[in-house]
């Protein structure tokens, strides 16, 4: 007996779950250990800069762990049915089952579950993804899953998607994927930068930053929105149509970049408009070397030999 890919041949294939991944699992663990960790240090914080770090590092967290999770999602755009279709080829029997799609930046993810599970003498739940990220053919994966002898259902769906379907749906999810993919990955280097600008005395810097974070989220949207907004290629499954919408991830995306901008928006309010309530709430109003430039007051170096004489000349005045 042979392996198929480190796999004994004739047992069940392992399945993949819908609209999450290994990168997605990672991911989301060490952000939430980066939360924890700074939980525990927050107690050694005194005043009220503690409350004032809590708010700035647990929204910094969020942006970043969203920025990134959503590269992984398959739930930028979903859909589902429940229909009563036919389940091999080659035979008329029919199940009764509900199929999902869920397209990501980086492929499809095909879902079949029977209502009820257990019918024709065998467990119908399925759950498959095929890819187009760099690196990988999906024609190859398709040509696969036919010889896998995958459920109609799913090979209909993914046959959709296939480059050479009529339909178009390959180039143009594709590419909407990969310019999404690129913006949000410019978005998390933005990300990066507003968090070193921010623990800097450059705040306006930051809040710049913050705003072409929020641009970049924005744009990744966008993208993705005005390539996948041409016709969607009508999927009839059994008597039911499946209808797709956007999902959890474009709204996500949607809202941080909008958030980004928000508070992009605010600092570099703050910075003209009320330059002192900012350095509070970033916990720098007693470290600020800027103010003396505002203010023009000079910096006195004195020496306790020269205070003994109590000689005005004898003081060195040197203005930043």
């Amino acid at each position: 007996m042979t392996l198929w890919d480190g796999e004994l041949p004739f047992y069940p294939r392992p399945r993949r779950a819908a609209g999450f991944s290994v990168p997605l699992l990672i991911v989301i663990p060490v952000f939430l250990a980066l939360a924890a960790s700074f939980l525990l240090i927050l107690p050694g914080i005194r005043g009220r800069s503690r409350w004032f770090w809590l708010v700035r590092i647990i929204l910094s967290l969020f942006i970043g762990a969203e920025i990134v999770a959503v590269h992984f999602s398959a739930e930028w755009f979903v859909g589902s049915v429940s229909t009563s279709t036919s389940y091999k080829a080659f035979s008329a029997a029919r199940v009764r089952a509900r199929v999902g799609l869920h397209v990501g930046l980086d492929g499809i993810n095909i879902t079949l579950t029977g209502t009820p599970v257990q019918q024709l003498n065998e467990t119908i739940n399925y759950n498959e993804q095929f890819s187009w990220r760099l690196g990988k053919n999906y024609a190859q994966e398709y040509a696969k899953a036919r010889v896998k002898g995958l459920p109609d259902p799913v090979l209909y769906l993914a046959e959709k998607f296939t480059p050479s379907s009529p339909c178009g749906l390959y180039p143009q999810y594709r590419l909407a994927g990969h310019y999404a993919s690129a913006l949000l990955w410019v978005a998390f280097c933005l990300w990066l930068l507003s968090n070193a600008l921010l623990s800097m005395p450059v705040p306006l810097h930051g809040g710049l930053a913050l705003l072409t974070t929020g641009a970049s989220a924005l744009f990744a949207v966008f993208a993705f929105a005005s390539i996948s907004s041409a016709p969607f290629c009508p999927l009839r499954l059994g008597s039911a149509t499946l209808t797709a919408h956007y999902g959890a991830a474009f709204w996500v995306t949607l809202a941080i970049g909008i958030l980004c901008l928000l508070l992009g928006g605010a600092v570099v309010g703050f910075h003209y408009a009320r330059p002192s309530a900012l350095l509070t709430f970033l916990d720098r109003s007693d470290k600020d070397p800027a103010g003396q430039a505002r203010g023009g007051s000079p910096l006195i170096l004195s020496s306790p030999l020269h205070k003994q004489s109590e000689d005005p000349d004898s003081q060195i005045i040197t203005h930043l």
